[in-house]
């Protein structure tokens, strides 16, 4: 940042411990690293509030393209039906209920029977079988 070489560096030691002297020498290096802390803290505070204020103006950018692109997309097919959840009729609903209570007398009277139980492939769901 300031770009202090070596002998910058060793100019301004010498000149320090004159001006200053050795004896407060020490004071005034934890002064001056206090306020140098003070300064870079502050200058991180900026920086991130200057970063969020970006972020927020990028996402209202994207917000507003995407937006854009949806309406010309929906202009582009007009006749497409708007997606929402379905509710499952109450027909449906009490089929899917009376199916499983079958199968677990079915698998009752397999272990009546001494029978194994089918091995079942928990990644894949059951699906309901048609009625005879």
């Amino acid at each position: 940042m300031f770009d202090i070489g070596a002998t910058e560096l060793l100019l301004i030691v010498i000149v320090a411990v004159i001006v200053i002297g050795p004896k407060d020498l020490p004071l005034a290096m934890r002064t001056a690293g206090r306020w140098i802390g003070k300064v870079r803290r502050v200058s991180g505070h900026f920086r991130s509030g200057i970063e969020s204020m970006i972020r927020e103006a990028e996402l209202e950018e994207m917000e507003r393209k995407w937006r854009e692109q949806n309406e010309a997309i929906m202009k582009e097919h007009p006749g497409a039906p708007e997606t929402e959840a379905a509710a499952p009729s109450p027909a449906s609903a009490e089929g899917a209920l009376a199916e499983p209570q079958a199968q677990s007398g079915a698998q009752d009277a397999r272990q009546d029977e001494g029978q194994p139980e089918p091995a079942r492939d928990k990644a894949e769901p059951q699906l309901p079988l048609p009625p005879p």
